[in-house]
């Protein structure tokens, strides 16, 4: 689709060009002839009608008497210099055409990349998006198609029918709550309130959100936050280590510990959130940020709730801050994610 597009929007660029081209020329053409022609009849007159001797006065530049006819020779002559001017305009507009076709194709694909990309991303996120909730859909479905045909369904299977539907509509629920979240972050337009806070605030109201996740698992978390002002939007980036400490939370080992700790570099902060749990393979480092992404010892190794979204609206919430955020992880030693945003 965008291949033809493409080629259109050149044809149209191509089109506009070589009208402005010709029009051009033409006006060139027929101007320089005209005054080509011009030229040989006032030198013709000039011949014919030489000053007269005692210094008759002549008359004035273009005002003449009608001019005598031209000879065979300078009507060959008017008209070779006419189809030299031609020729040469109708090369210089070959060029034009040449250099506005391939100018044209190129402008035409810049255009477009950022509605190809955009449609692509899109595609993907639906595809992605249908993927996952299929899965609990598909869960749901079964499991009433399945009760539905047994004859010996009492109130006893009924109740553990219904617990085993909330569970699969529970996590439809946060899964549409994580894809609201990563659509709202990922309008580059989102008009976020910016305002001055201090930064142990977030990250301290952050921790509360995940103390009764940290004491299931017998994890204590331990801060230093020394003091240091930005600007942002609190709710977001009070969002962003949630989402932090939740995954340090969830892929570590019971009674282990989780680190917060602030450093500041000239007009930047940098946020460690370190954990000592089962680390990232090498090989899934470069895409642990991107949707729907989860690591195969994730997915093997440990029961985790989640469809791999949080780091992508954690990158999303960073960027919108103007900030970076990178991970330090070897398999097996625990991880680090390191957030840098620039200071009040």
């Amino acid at each position: 689709m965008f291949h033809s597009t493409r080629l259109k929007l050149t044809a149209w660029y191509l089109l506009i060009i070589m009208a402005i081209s010709v029009s051009f020329s033409a006006f060139i053409y027929f101007g320089a002839t005209r005054e080509y022609d011009r030229f040989l009849r006032i030198e013709q007159y000039r011949i014919l009608h030489p000053t007269p001797p005692g210094g008759a006065t002549q008359r004035p530049f273009g005002e003449f008497d009608p001019f005598p006819p031209s000879s065979q020779a300078d009507v060959e002559l008017i008209d070779w210099a006419r189809l030299r001017v031609l020729e040469a305009l109708f090369g210089i507009n070959v060029i034009i055409l040449f250099l506005s076709a391939l100018s044209g194709y190129f402008l035409a694909g810049r255009t477009l990349r950022p509605i190809k990309n955009m449609l692509d991303e899109q595609n993907r996120f639906i595809t992605d998006a249908s993927h996952e909730l299929n899965t609990p859909l598909t869960s749901l479905k079964t499991s009433i198609e399945v009760n539905l045909r047994d004859t010996n369904f009492n109130t006893g299977k009924a109740k553990e029918v219904l617990e085993s539907n909330l569970e699969d509509v529970n996590n439809l629920q946060f899964l549409s709550a994580e894809l609201i979240k990563l659509t709202q972050y990922q309008d580059q337009n989102n008009n976020l309130q910016f305002e001055k806070f201090h930064l142990a605030d977030v990250i301290q109201e952050a921790v509360e959100k995940v103390k009764s996740q940290a004491k299931k698992k017998n994890i204590s978390i331990s801060l230093d936050t020394p003091k240091v002002y930005l600007t942002g939007e609190k709710r977001s980036l009070t969002e962003l280590f949630i989402i932090l400490l939740d995954n340090a939370i969830k892929y570590s080992p019971n009674k282990t510990a989780v680190t917060v700790a602030v450093k500041k570099i000239d007009s930047k902060v940098q946020i460690f959130v370190k954990d000592n749990g089962i680390g990232i393979e090498k090989k899934d480092i470069p895409y642990i940020f991107d949707r729907f992404y989860r690591a195969d010892k994730s997915r093997t190794k440990q029961k985790t709730k989640g469809y791999g979204l949080g780091l992508s609206i954690a990158k999303r919430i960073v960027i919108l801050h103007n900030g970076n955020i990178t991970v330090e992880s070897k398999a097996g030693t625990g991880s680090v994610f390191v957030v840098t945003l620039p200071k009040a």
